[in-house]
């Protein structure tokens, strides 16, 4: 178990969600950082606040960024369709295109306020929720995208350059499948009515259809367990 602090990314998603349960369970002392980043599921930051305060985060910042600026992407363009059903999903992602839910450089973005608020909290460890197996083909998903961007945050930082310790990027959900990401969530007491996964809700439900929610109901099935969300 660690005493040390750490800084929690947070979507209000499900592996973000068990990403910060496992976090806590380790021993850390969460600071959690959420994203108004003009999202068209930004619903899912209720989520976030609701997930924090389960799970005892000493604090929960929500960051206002406007991505929709540069849009090409389903996400952050309300003219751009989000994709339903896609026969392709869970595909290797060798044999599938990346699909237009992808927001480019989010995740470098994301990482970047999380490694700046770290510095400032004279904190070394930050959780990510990203996951290479059950996943929509995102190249900032990727184990090989993790690993250079810690390289990069000991280099460019006062903290890791002049201090005794380096950055650390936790990845604890990366090569788990769905379902054992939801059976890991739920054996740390993880509520997953809290959060929200979504890309598309209507009137505040899951659409049940979009690539979110369609791999979120194929591990809630293959863990034999019920998904505790409203659909549609």
């Amino acid at each position: 178990m660690s005493a040390n602090k750490a800084v929690v990314l947070l979507s209000g998603g499900l592996d973000s969600a068990t990403t910060l349960a496992i976090a806590r369970s380790q021993g850390y002392t969460c600071y959690c950082m959420s994203f108004l980043y003009g999202q068209r599921h930004g619903i899912e930051l209720e989520a976030a606040k609701r997930v924090a305060v389960s799970m005892g985060a000493a604090e929960h910042r929500v960051i206002k960024i406007d991505l929709a600026q540069f849009g090409h992407s389903a996400l952050t363009d309300e003219s751009i369709t989000v994709p339903k059903d896609r026969p392709e999903l869970g595909m290797p992602s060798n044999t599938q295109q990346i699909p237009i839910t992808y927001v480019p450089a989010r995740n470098t973005i994301f990482l970047s306020y999380a490694l700046a608020w770290s510095e400032v909290l004279s904190c070394f460890d930050i959780f990510i929720g990203v996951n290479a197996m059950d996943y929509s083909g995102y190249p900032d998903c990727r184990g090989e995208f993790i690993t250079a961007f810690q390289e990069m945050a000991n280099l460019a930082t006062a903290a890791a350059v002049t201090g005794p310790r380096k950055y650390l990027i936790h990845t604890p959900i990366i090569e788990m499948t769905k379902a054992q990401i939801i059976l890991k969530g739920t054996e740390l007491g993880l509520d997953y009515g809290l959060t929200h996964s979504c890309y598309d809700p209507k009137d505040g439900l899951a659409c049940g259809h979009c690539d979110s929610c369609q791999l979120r109901l194929k591990g809630f099935a293959e863990a034999n367990l019920k998904d505790p969300v409203q659909y549609a």
